[in-house]
C-alpha cells in the first residue's frame, strides 16, 4: 500500500515537472546559457525535495501511529491499574487526618532515633572482606529450606468448617414462619376430627367435609329417602332401603324456589352441568349414607339435624380453607403447602408433625449442611431423621417443608484452618545441615547468600542490634507530643487543614534532619519565623516548646547550641506575625541572629566554659551560631514566597502585597470599572472598620474587599454605578431580567474565573461568592414578577434570581456581605440629604445642620438596622460566625464610618460678579 502510495505521487511529480519544462522552454528560459542552467537545477531541486517531504511525512505518519498504539496500550495499563489504586486512596482520603498523625509519628520517631537503627558490616550481596570459617562443628537450620516444606504443609492442610449461627437462625425463621401459615389455614378450616371418631370414623368426616356440593347434596336426598319411607313403614331396614342408583336432586325432585349458598356455589363452579350424576359406584359416598343411617337409628332425629348441620358448617370452613391456601400459593410461587397434605390431618398428627419437624431439623443443622452436598443425598437424609418423629401419612408434608427451608449451614472456620497449618507447619522437622570446625563458610571476594549470613548469625560472627525498647519510648514520647499539638490546634482560631499539617511536619522535621546529617547548626531560626508568620505564634512556640524536651533526652548535642537555637525560634514564632514587609522580617533575622550567639555565649559562661585557654573557640562558636541564625532566616526569607504558593497561605506580609492597588487585576478594576472601584474602597473602609472592632483579621478583609467585585469587569456597563449617569442597557438593550440577572449573576463566576487565572489565595478567592451568597436580586426578580402578572404563560423562578453561592463561611467574608449591601443604602441616603438650600441666618444655620445631622443619623442607623435583620432572617449568616448581637454593633459601626465621610462644610458667602471682577 505505501509502495503503491510512492508510486502514484512520484507520476504526479513527473507530471507536473514536465509542464514547468513545457512552460519555461516556451518562454525562452531553458536555452543553453547559465540562466537555463539555473532554471533546471531549480527544478530538479524542486522534484527531489517534494520527494524528500512524503517520505519524511510517511515516517512520520508510521510514528505517529506506532505511538499512538503504544499511548492506547499504556492508557488500558494505566486504567487496570488505576482501578486497584482507587480504593486505596479512597481509604486514604477519608483517613488522611488519621494517616498524617500516623506518618509523623513515624517519621519523627525515624529521624530523631536514626542512632537507634542496626549498623551491619556484612549484608547479603555485599562481598565478603575477608575468609571466614567454622570455629566449630554444629547443626545449623536451613531455614530457607525447612519454610518451603512447612509452606507446602500448610498449604495442603485440611480446611476446618464451623456452623454459621446466622444462617441456623434464618432457617428456622422461614420454617417457623410456614408452620405459622400451616396454622392459620387449618384454624380457619376448625378442629378435626369434627365429631366423635367412635360414631363417625374420621375417614368419613374427612369425606364428608371434602366432597363436592353436588355429592353433598345427594347424600341429604338419601338420607331424607331413606326417612320417609321408613315412616310409611315399608319395613325396608336402612342397609336395604339404599337404591341401586341414587341420583343427584336434580333428578329425585323439582327445583327449589330460593336455592342454598352449597347450590349456588356448585352452580357457579360448573354452570353448564345439568345431567344427573350417579354416585352410587362411589365407595365413600354409599360409607357415609350408612354411618348416618346407623347414628339416625341410635339417637333420635333431632340429632342427626344438628349432626347434618355441624357437617355443612364444618364444610363451609374448609372452603374458605382451600380459598386462603389457593390465595398463599398465588402470592408465594414456592408455596408447600397441599389440600390432602395439610388439612387431612387431624389435630394430633399435625401437632406430632410440627414437633417431630422441629427435632428434626435440628438435627440435621446441629450436623451441618456443607457446600455443594448432591440434592438426593440431603432428601435421604431429611426421610430418616423424619421417620421417628413423624406419623407415616404426614412424612411427604414434613419432608417438602424441611427441603423448602434447608440450605448449607457449614462455612470455613478461618482461625481453626489456620491454627491447624500451623500445627501441621510445626511437626515438620527443621532442615538441619552440619557445619565442620574449620569449613570455610564464605571466602573473601565472594557474595555473602542468605545461607551464609545464617551460618555467621549462628556463629554470632556478624555484630546486629536494634534497639527496638529504645525506638518505642521515643515513638511513645513523640506520640505523647503530637496528641498535646492537635489539643492545642483545636483549641486556637486557626483552623488547619491538612496541607497545613504536613507543612508543620516538613518544617518541624528540618530539625532532627540537620542534624542527623551531621550540620552543626540547624534550624530552628527558619521554623520559628516560617510557622510564627504563616501561622501566628502560639503554634510555632508549641512546636519549638514540644520539640525541645524530646531532642534533648534522644540525641546527644550540646546543650548550649540547643538552648541557643530553640532561643532564636522562640523569638521568631512570637514575633514574626505582626510584621508587615521583607524588611522588618529581615531585621527579624538579625535579631533571631544576635539571640542565638547571646544565648550560647551566656550559656558557656554559666557553665565555666568561657574562661581558660579555650575562650577563643567559645567566641568564634558564639559567631558561627549567630551567623547561622540569620543564614536560616535569610533562607526562610527566601522560601516563604513559594511555600505561600504551594501550600495556598495567607500571611500579613502577603495580603499587604495584595492589597496594593498597583497589583495588574486592581489596576484595571480602576481604569475599566471606575464606578466599581470606588465601591470597593468605600465597601473596604466600612469592613476594615467592622473587622477591626470585632477582632477579625483586618488584612484579609481589606485584600478579599478589594477583589470581592473584580468579575464586574466581563461587563461593565451592566451595573450602574459604572454607567455615570448614560442610559442603563438593562432598560434601553436587554428588556428581560431574566437575562439581566444572568448579567448580575455572571460577575461572581467570572471573578472566580479571573482569581484563580492570576492565582489568588483561596483566602481570597472565598470572599467573591461568598459576599453575596444566595441572595435574592430584588430589582429584577421585581420585573419578572410584575410581567408574570400581565402574561400568566411566564413562570417566574426565585433560583433564576437568587447567586449560587455559597453563603458566607467565615466573619471575614460575613463582614463584607454587609458592608457591601450598607454601602449603596448609605450613598443613596448620602445623596437625598445632599442639595441647595435658601440662605439663613448663622443660628438658623447651626440649628438646621444639627437637625440635619440629628435626622440623617436616625434614618442611616434605622435604615441599616432593617437591612443587616433582613440578611439574618435570609439566612445568609448562619454559618459565618457572626451574633445577632454584633448586628447593631456592626450597623453602628458602618454609620460612624459614614458621618466621617459626611461631615459638613461650612457655608461659604456667596460673591457679586461685580466685585469678583472688580477683586480681579
Amino acid at each position: 500500500m505505501k509502495m503503491q502510495q510512492f508510486l502514484q505521487f512520484l507520476t504526479q511529480q513527473l507530471t507536473q515537472w514536465r509542464r514547468q519544462c513545457k512552460s519555461l522552454r516556451r518562454k525562452g528560459k531553458l536555452m543553453r546559457s547559465p540562466q537555463g542552467k539555473s532554471h533546471r537545477r531549480e527544478l530538479l531541486r524542486t522534484m527531489f525535495k517534494n520527494v524528500f517531504l512524503f517520505l519524511s511525512k510517511t515516517n512520520e505518519k508510521s510514528n505517529r501511529r506506532k505511538q499512538e498504539r503504544a499511548l492506547q496500550s499504556k492508557v488500558k495499563s494505566v486504567k487496570t491499574k488505576s482501578s486497584i489504586y482507587a480504593v486505596v486512596l479512597g481509604w486514604v482520603h477519608k483517613q488522611r487526618s488519621s494517616v498524617i498523625l500516623a506518618i509523623a509519628v513515624v517519621s519523627l520517631t525515624g529521624v530523631i532515633g536514626h542512632k537507634l537503627y542496626n549498623q551491619t558490616q556484612l549484608q547479603i550481596g555485599n562481598p565478603a572482606p575477608q575468609t571466614i570459617t567454622a570455629p566449630y562443628t554444629a547443626k545449623i537450620e536451613d531455614r530457607k529450606t525447612t519454610e518451603i516444606e512447612r509452606k507446602a504443609v500448610r498449604n495442603s492442610s485440611l480446611q476446618m468448617l464451623m456452623l454459621d449461627a446466622r444462617m441456623n437462625e434464618q432457617i428456622n425463621e422461614n420454617l417457623q414462619q410456614l408452620l405459622d401459615d400451616g396454622n392459620e389455614i387449618r384454624a380457619v378450616a376448625g378442629s378435626f376430627p369434627f365429631f366423635d371418631p367412635v360414631v363417625l370414623p374420621i375417614y368419613t368426616q374427612r369425606h364428608l367435609r371434602s366432597c363436592s356440593d353436588s355429592e353433598w347434596q345427594a347424600l341429604l336426598l338419601a338420607v331424607e329417602n331413606s326417612k320417609n319411607q321408613q315412616k310409611k313403614g315399608t319395613g325396608r331396614t336402612a342397609a336395604s332401603s339404599r337404591p341401586s342408583s341414587i341420583a343427584a336432586p336434580n333428578q329425585q325432585r323439582q327445583p327449589r324456589t330460593t336455592p342454598s349458598k352449597s347450590d349456588s356455589q356448585s352452580s357457579q363452579v360448573n354452570p353448564q352441568k345439568t345431567d344427573p350424576v350417579d354416585f352410587s359406584q362411589n365407595t365413600d359416598f354409599t360409607q357415609a349414607i350408612a354411618e348416618l343411617e346407623s347414628y339416625r337409628l341410635t339417637t333420635s332425629e333431632k340429632n342427626l339435624s344438628l349432626l347434618i348441620a355441624q357437617i355443612s358448617q364444618v364444610r363451609q370452613r374448609y372452603t374458605e380453607a382451600t380459598t386462603k391456601l389457593l390465595q398463599l400459593e398465588t402470592v408465594s410461587p414456592e408455596a408447600v403447602y397441599e389440600e390432602s397434605l395439610l388439612l387431612d390431618l387431624s389435630d394430633v398428627e399435625w401437632e406430632k408433625t410440627q414437633m417431630g419437624i422441629h427435632q428434626s431439623i435440628e438435627r440435621i443443622l446441629t450436623q451441618g449442611i456443607p457446600q455443594g452436598l448432591p440434592k438426593n443425598i440431603l432428601q435421604d437424609a431429611v426421610t430418616l431423621q423424619l421417620q421417628p418423629f413423624v406419623p407415616e401419612s404426614a412424612e411427604p408434608l414434613a419432608k417438602t417443608l424441611l427441603l423448602a427451608v434447608l440450605k448449607p449451614n457449614l462455612q470455613k472456620d478461618e482461625e481453626q484452618t489456620r491454627q491447624n497449618a500451623q500445627k501441621a507447619a510445626a511437626g515438620v522437622p527443621p532442615v538441619m545441615v552440619k557445619v565442620r570446625h574449620g569449613e570455610v563458610i564464605v571466602k573473601k571476594g565472594e557474595q555473602i547468600t542468605a545461607w551464609n549470613l545464617e551460618v555467621l548469625e549462628h556463629y554470632h560472627l556478624i555484630r546486629r542490634e536494634v534497639k527496638w525498647h529504645g525506638l518505642l519510648k521515643l515513638g511513645g514520647i513523640i506520640a505523647i507530643a503530637i496528641g498535646m499539638f492537635v489539643w492545642i490546634e483545636r483549641h486556637i482560631d486557626y483552623e488547619l487543614r491538612q496541607r497545613d499539617r504536613l507543612l508543620v511536619l516538613l518544617l518541624t522535621l528540618s530539625v532532627p534532619g540537620a542534624i542527623a546529617i551531621g550540620l552543626p547548626y540547624s534550624t530552628w531560626s527558619a521554623l520559628g519565623l516560617l510557622l510564627g508568620s504563616f501561622y501566628g505564634p502560639i503554634l510555632g512556640l508549641t512546636v519549638v516548646g514540644l520539640l525541645l524536651p524530646i531532642l534533648g533526652i534522644s540525641l546527644d548535642m550540646s546543650k548550649a547550641a540547643l538552648l541557643a537555637g530553640v532561643g532564636g525560634g522562640i523569638l521568631g514564632s512570637y514575633i514574626a506575625q505582626r510584621l508587615r514587609s521583607r524588611e522588618e522580617l529581615a531585621l527579624l533575622g538579625v535579631a533571631i541572629a544576635l539571640t542565638q550567639g547571646g544565648i550560647y555565649l551566656v550559656v558557656k559562661v554559666l557553665i565555666g566554659q568561657a574562661f581558660g585557654s579555650t575562650w577563643y573557640i567559645v567566641l568564634r562558636e558564639a559567631a558561627l551560631f549567630a551567623l547561622s541564625g540569620l543564614g536560616w532566616s535569610v533562607i526562610a526569607l527566601g522560601l516563604s514566597p513559594y511555600l505561600e504558593k504551594v501550600f495556598d497561605l495567607v500571611t500579613p506580609i502577603r495580603l499587604a502585597e495584595l492589597a496594593n492597588p498597583n497589583r495588574p487585576l486592581l489596576k484595571r478594576l480602576a481604569t475599566e470599572t471606575p464606578g466599581t472601584f470606588q465601591h470597593t474602597l468605600f465597601v473596604a473602609t466600612l469592613a476594615e472598620a467592622a473587622a477591626k472592632e470585632l477582632g477579625c483579621n483586618v488584612e484579609l478583609v481589606r485584600a478579599g474587599t478589594l477583589y470581592h467585585d473584580i468579575g464586574k469587569m466581563h461587563d461593565p456597563l451592566g451595573f450602574i454605578e459604572n454607567q455615570m449617569g448614560g442610559p442603563n442597557k438593562h432598560d434601553t438593550e436587554i428588556k428581560d431580567p431574566w437575562k439581566s440577572a444572568e448579567i448580575i449573576k455572571k460577575h461572581v463566576t467570572e471573578g472566580l474565573v479571573m482569581a484563580r487565572k492570576h492565582l489568588l489565595p483561596t483566602a481570597i478567592q472565598a470572599f467573591i461568592p461568598e459576599h453575596q451568597g444566595t441572595m435574592l436580586i430584588a430589582y429584577f426578580h421585581h420585573q419578572a414578577q410584575q410581567m408574570a402578572q400581565e402574561d400568566p404563560s411566564l413562570i417566574v423562578d426565585d433560583a433564576d434570581f437568587r447567586y449560587d453561592g455559597p453563603i458566607p463561611q467565615s466573619r471575614e467574608t460575613g463582614i463584607v456581605m454587609l458592608a457591601d449591601s450598607c454601602e449603596a443604602a448609605l450613598r443613596s441616603l448620602e445623596a437625598s440629604t445632599s442639595g441647595k438650600r435658601p440662605l439663613r441666618t448663622s443660628s438658623a444655620l447651626g440649628e438646621e445642620k444639627r437637625s440635619l445631622k440629628d435626622v440623617s443619623t436616625e434614618q442611616a442607623l434605622t435604615m441599616l438596622n432593617n437591612i443587616l435583620r433582613a440578611k439574618w432572617q435570609d439566612n445568609q449568616l448562619v454559618d459565618s460566625g457572626l451574633t445577632r448581637e454584633e448586628m447593631s454593633k456592626i450597623a453602628q459601626i458602618f454609620v460612624d464610618v459614614w458621618q466621617q465621610f459626611h461631615h459638613k462644610r461650612i457655608a461659604y458667602p456667596k460673591l457679586k460678579a461685580s466685585s469678583t471682577v472688580r477683586n480681579s
